[in-house]
């Protein structure tokens, strides 16, 4: 799942996770696609597009993370 090692390697290079669409606390109900816009502290702004399978994998992987802190 290339989208979530991106995700992975951007979080462990300190960039923060800026925006999800949607948002990943919504509903679930066929989300086919996800953008995550993340955001380094120079202001350096990264996108990670996810579909289909990869989409919620990415998600609930965001998701754990943010219940986790």
């Amino acid at each position: 799942m290339e989208s979530l090692t991106k995700l992975k390697r951007l979080l462990d290079n300190d960039y923060k996770i800026e925006k999800i669409q949607p948002p990943v606390f919504a509903s679930d109900a066929e989300v086919n696609i996800v953008t995550v816009t993340l955001l380094y502290p120079d202001g350096k702004k990264e996108t990670i597009r996810a579909y289909r399978e990869e989409s919620r994998a990415l998600r609930e992987y965001i998701r754990n993370l943010h219940q986790n802190l």
